[in-house]
């Protein structure tokens, strides 16, 4: 493990670009906390499922939130466990349903006001790797290190598919990736924080990157932030 000062590095890019995998890596790497803020936004969307509640009424949604207890657990890899009342639904955030509850919820200004502070205090406590949609634009804007981490549709859908097929998890393949497509959309367009790279972010393309390939990339990238 290196040990580096406090640092936080801000990784955003769009649905199953490998987000989570690499930043999980890294911050074990350098022993940062690794934070994964859409599993806090796909935790909201089971909760919105579970309530049968529209995710795309902001009243509704809304209303839901003060209800809400959520906690973040680490194991002993340093993976990032989700708890929804004390449930670990860290599996069940991760279905295609879920997936699509969580990109509309999101969209809700109201939402992502409510999980802010608790992102944020998170990095001024501990040196992060913090991964979502907005984090070097909106959450983390004055982060040392801003990654834009991205891949083909095609690529971040068959890497999602094998991903849930490992989970058990059985679906089709062209319905992932129409999933992620729709996620792409969803999150581009939306009027509170869209998708889109901060403007001193650093490109990292992995369509054609292997897994361990793409860890050093990234590594690279923080290991030079730091000595900069």
């Amino acid at each position: 493990m290196e040990q580096m000062k406090h640092m936080a590095v801000a990784l955003d890019g769009p649905s199953a670009a490998g987000k989570s995998t690499l930043a999980r890596a890294a911050a074990q790497r350098f022993g940062f906390l690794y934070v994964d803020t859409g599993a806090i936004y796909r935790s909201v969307g089971l909760a919105a499922h579970r309530a049968g509640i529209d995710p795309k009424d902001p009243a509704a949604v809304t209303e839901l939130l003060p209800t809400l207890q959520i906690d973040m657990a680490y194991d002993a890899d340093g993976v990032q466990r989700m708890l929804l009342a004390g449930e670990d639904v860290s599996e069940a955030i991760r279905r295609p349903e879920i997936s699509r509850y969580a990109s509309d919820v999101s969209a809700h200004p109201e939402v992502r006001a409510f999980l802010m502070e608790m992102q944020r205090d998170l990095a001024r406590r501990r040196s992060v790797v913090m991964d979502g949609r907005d984090i070097g634009t909106v959450v983390l804007p004055d982060a040392e290190l801003k990654v834009f981490l991205t891949a083909s549709a095609a690529a971040r859908a068959r890497r999602r598919w094998l991903e849930l097929r490992e989970k058990g998890v059985e679906t089709d393949l062209e319905e992932v990736q129409r999933d992620i497509e729709y996620r792409d959309r969803q999150d581009s367009r939306r009027a509170a924080a869209p998708l889109r790279p901060a403007e001193d972010a650093v490109f990292l393309d992995t369509s054609e990157l292997s897994l361990s390939e793409s860890v050093e990339a990234l590594c690279t990238l923080i290991r030079e932030a730091m000595e900069a």
